[in-house]
């Protein structure tokens, strides 16, 4: 199966998270790691996956992308499985009460990967993974232990779905939840 992985990164944290993605599904499918300043509609021709990372940065992806997903066309990824995570704070780790106020009432949509998952569903893409986020300990990281293999199984998961191995299920499967998480990374 062929599969992309795109990713921005401002401190190295979702790079390293969109590698150990890479690397986990690279034992069985054809897979292509791109910064998302390398991906073209080309790039995504004849993907079976697409899996998209960004870090959260002010509730929303980084802008470059923010503008990738937007531009593709609608049902331009009819018949792709779809995959989105971010790289995230912790929120018990940030004492700022206006933060953790706002992603309370934002849920979800306080991160990134929602975001990314909504454009991709937009463009046609069925997800093949609930969109997750992966902690970081700190503004500029470095990742929490235990994230990296955390995001191994999250791929290996996605992949398993867009083979049709999760029983034709039309609910995205998501991994274990990390701990409450902040927005800012």
């Amino acid at each position: 199966m062929r599969i992309l992985v795109v990713y921005d990164s401002m401190y190295g944290n979702t790079a390293r998270v969109a590698g150990a993605i890479a690397e986990a599904l690279r034992a069985s499918d054809e897979v292509r790691l791109l910064p998302v300043a390398e991906a073209t509609p080309a790039a995504l021709a004849e993907v079976r996956l697409l899996v998209v990372g960004s870090p959260t940065q002010r509730f929303r992806p980084m802008p470059a992308v923010a503008r990738l997903v937007r531009s593709l066309p609608a049902n331009s990824l009819d018949g792709v499985r779809v995959a989105a995570f971010d790289t995230r704070l912790a929120i018990a780790d940030v004492h700022n009460a206006v933060l953790s106020f706002f992603v309370r009432i934002l849920g979800a949509s306080a991160f990134a990967a929602r975001h990314i998952e909504r454009a991709l569903t937009r463009a046609g893409g069925r997800p093949a993974a609930a969109s997750e986020g992966f902690l970081v300990d700190g503004p500029e990281g470095p990742l929490r232990a235990g994230e990296l293999e955390r995001a191994a199984r999250w791929a290996l998961l996605a992949a398993a779905s867009a083979r049709g191995a999760a029983g034709g299920a039309e609910q995205a499967p998501r991994v274990a939840p990390p701990p409450r998480a902040h927005p800012q990374t």
